[in-house]
């Protein structure tokens, strides 16, 4: 019978679970490594950690172990596989290292599959991170739908987005099965696999309210951390986004993300700022007479 001790949370509405990967014994000489070993040895627990009946399509798992150049590395990873990397997971992931007594207020790196990310922790609990540099690789890329044209930006910020702002709905709960269906649409008729994250944008005074349809099809509770910092990198591209400038981006909850960017070596770091809450410590069980036990999802891309 296997346990794993787990910590959840939320970040503006969007889940993480935090559960602790030293015992597993992965291989590799970096985290992408690591991420690759998990994916081909462990997708199972990938699966019974975030999937049906212990999870759910939303939630986004966090496998901490130790790092190689900092103390704790994390794989990120969701109902359908691994991530990149995770915005409102590192808020996640850094509010659970501070309830449990493993990091204090001030700066500390984070190590990713994709590269480190700094992570801040406020006096007010409130998390800041230091993204992987980000950038816009192609701008006014048109997708036609079935009832329309749009056009989107394809960006990196810590996973691909294609960002759109001339989709023409209204991004509200009300609005949820427009938003989904669209979304969903463009994310086949885009028809690239690296872009995994759809991100729908309305502008508002001060910032953007956004809609993400993350890679497992489900909506992104949170502004989506890896979103804004795409985001933030084409306003940057635009000239419209100075460094230092802060802009808010607003989910589909009401929840909101401060963001800004600086310039590192001529490349852009967006800066995102956000609060996460513990919502349960738990064990997770394993029982080896549940034919359930890995887990389950009905998502089929």
């Amino acid at each position: 019978m296997q346990r794993f001790r787990a910590i959840d949370s939320h970040t503006g509405g969007e889940p993480t679970r935090v559960v602790f990967g030293e015992s597993l014994g992965l291989q590799g000489g970096s985290m992408a490594e690591l991420r690759a070993d998990f994916a081909e040895r462990f997708d199972h627990l990938r699966s019974a950690v975030a999937c049906e009946p212990r999870g759910s399509d939303i939630l986004v798992g966090a496998l901490l172990v130790p790092g190689f150049k900092h103390e704790w590395g994390v794989i990120f990873f969701n109902n359908v596989g691994t991530l990149n990397m995770c915005g409102h997971g590192t808020i996640g992931v850094a509010e659970t290292l501070r309830f449990l007594g493993k990091w204090g207020a001030g700066e500390h790196l984070l190590e990713t599959p994709v590269g480190d990310v700094g992570v801040r922790i406020n006096a007010d609990h409130s998390v800041e991170f230091a993204n992987v540099p980000s950038y816009r690789k192609e701008s006014a890329v048109r997708v036609d739908l079935s009832d329309r044209v749009v056009t989107g930006d394809v960006a990196w910020g810590g996973n691909w987005f294609y960002l759109c702002d001339d989709h023409g709905c209204e991004i509200s709960m009300g609005n949820l099965n427009e938003l989904m269906g669209l979304s969903e649409e463009i994310r086949r008729k885009l028809g690239r696999d690296e872009v995994d994250h759809i991100e729908l944008v309305s502008p508002m005074e001060g910032g953007a309210k956004n809609f993400v349809l993350c890679p497992g099809l489900a909506y992104d509770r949170s502004p989506c951390g890896t979103g804004t910092s795409a985001k933030l990198a084409c306003l940057y591209a635009d000239g419209k986004l100075k460094p230092g400038q802060v802009w808010r981006q607003e989910s589909i909850t009401g929840s909101v993300f401060e963001g800004w960017v600086k310039i590192v070596n001529d490349q852009c770091v967006p800066h995102v700022r956000g609060r996460a809450f513990i919502t349960m410590e738990s064990e997770l069980i394993l029982d080896p007479d549940d034919p359930l036990r890995f887990g389950f999802t009905g998502v089929k891309l």
